[in-house]
């Protein structure tokens, strides 16, 4: 899904706007911080009844969603492995390959933002005020997340007594495991009973979507708010931290693609990296440009077939799937996201609970929708489970953009190269498959072409 633009079709682009907002709410906070001082009777009416109410409000949309799109879209992701019985050995070998390397990937990112810790860079005085300025009705939480232990009744807890609490409470881990139930049923009844139930997640899912959207639309206005209110208390006290925190998660996704993702073709798959990347260039654009894995599906499909020879069959399978479930990228992002902005609050994370991290990021990076910023309310949902204020997002969200289309590469990068690793285990491919040469080719035209292309699920 290609980004909106102004009405009309014309003028700035979103992202350009929230990086327009992002600068503009930067600039006059910060020149208000030097200015006038934070405590100045006119920028505190100015946070008080401008910058903050639209902030909030932007912020509120994103938390109005959170719960619905986490629902809808594990139990979609599990009803779609509806005919997995029947495919076997291809579907648990393609779930365990992205599970795996999704874990790798969160791993990553937190031995990274643990080795650098950019939110220690933030003055032990700027924290504490931010703490009292932005953890509010979040107190109980945090002192949870500084006391509370990872055990067996942590395990226990996960399996909610009542899904409709989880998500008043905001008990993400508990509404996925709903999710996960109720789409595992679904494929245990017949298809004509589920797709009902199926067509209404669809559109519920679709409907959340359409709200994500709306509250882009504003994310430039709350964007400025929120900064302002940042920077006009804090001045320049967080650009450092927040220039090593954007240098962390670029360089975790460049090891992730370049080393372990190589490693894994050449081993796996038994193919050069070189030759990969070269032939997987087309999907690389569309990727980054798109910031969307599900705009990118269909040339990832063009490009498995057509430039790395793997049968259409196993490309068909895997890759729809992987829009879903292969998230490399989303789950770095969201691990190093999470423990930056804890270390930015003051709030210490234990061994165990980073532990929770990564899986948590693991699991919400599968149900992020696949369009830009889809990630975004869900990284929400597990800052306020460790008592992080959720307002925090807003350190990194004017920058996100150039984030989200690197994670998205190689969230993309993940579903090609599981292709392969997959194709040969089957014995249905190899590199000796890949064609020894390819054309200047249009993808995306040469898929319209093909009436007889496998479409992903609904």
């Amino acid at each position: 899904m290609s980004e909106p633009v102004a009405a009309g079709g014309k003028g700035m682009k979103l992202h350009t706007k929230i990086l327009v907002g992002l600068a503009i709410g930067a600039v006059l906070g910060i020149t208000a911080n030097v200015m006038l001082g934070a405590d100045n009777p006119t920028v505190e009416w100015i946070n008080k009844y401008l910058a903050g109410p639209i902030g909030q409000i932007f912020l509120r949309m994103l938390f109005m969603i959170v719960m619905p799109l986490v629902f809808a879209s594990i139990a979609l992701g599990v009803a779609g492995l509806g005919d997995i019985r029947h495919v076997g050995r291809v579907g648990a070998k393609t779930m365990a390959y992205f599970l795996i390397t999704t874990i790798l990937s969160a791993t990553l990112g937190l031995v990274l933002v643990n080795i650098v810790r950019p939110g220690s860079r933030v003055d032990s005085t700027v924290r504490a005020e931010l703490l009292a300025t932005y953890a509010g009705d979040a107190a109980s939480k945090v002192e949870a997340a500084q006391t509370g232990s990872f055990g067996i009744e942590t395990l226990v807890n996960f399996v909610t007594r009542n899904p409709i609490k989880s998500a008043v409470d905001m008990d993400m881990m508990g509404v996925i495991f709903f999710g996960l139930m109720f789409g595992a049923a679904l494929t245990m009844i017949t298809a004509a009973r589920a797709k009902p139930m199926m067509d209404v997640l669809q559109a519920l899912q679709d409907v959340v979507i359409k709200i994500v959207e709306i509250a882009m639309r504003i994310a430039p206005y709350g964007v400025a708010g929120l900064i302002f209110g940042v920077t006009s208390r804090f001045g320049y006290s967080l650009l450092v931290p927040l220039g090593s925190f954007v240098a962390v998660v670029i360089v975790g996704l460049l090891i992730h693609a370049l080393v372990t993702l190589a490693l894994i073709v050449k081993f796996g798959a038994g193919l050069s990296p070189v030759l990969f990347y070269s032939r997987v260039r087309s999907s690389i654009v569309t990727a980054f440009s798109t910031s969307s894995s599900a705009a990118t599906l269909p040339t990832n499909l063009a490009v498995a077939e057509q430039n790395l020879g793997i049968p259409r069959h196993i490309a068909g399978f895997v890759l729809p799937l992987g829009n879903t479930m292969c998230m490399n990228g989303t789950s770095l992002f969201e691990g190093v996201t999470v423990l930056f902005l804890a270390e930015v609050f003051g709030i210490t994370l234990s061994l165990p609970q980073m532990i929770v991290v990564m899986f948590m990021a693991v699991i919400t990076a599968v149900g992020a929708a696949g369009v830009p910023g889809g990630s975004i309310p869900l990284l929400v949902g597990i800052l306020t489970m460790f008592g992080i204020p959720g307002e925090g997002i807003a350190l990194v969200l004017g920058i996100d953009r150039i984030l989200d289309m690197s994670r998205t590469v190689v969230n993309i990068l993940g579903d090609l190269s599981g292709t392969c690793v997959i194709a040969r285990s089957e014995g249905v491919w190899s590199a000796a498959d890949v064609p020894k040469t390819v054309g200047d080719m249009d993808l995306e035209a040469k898929l319209d072409e093909s009436p007889d292309w496998p479409k992903p699920a609904a």
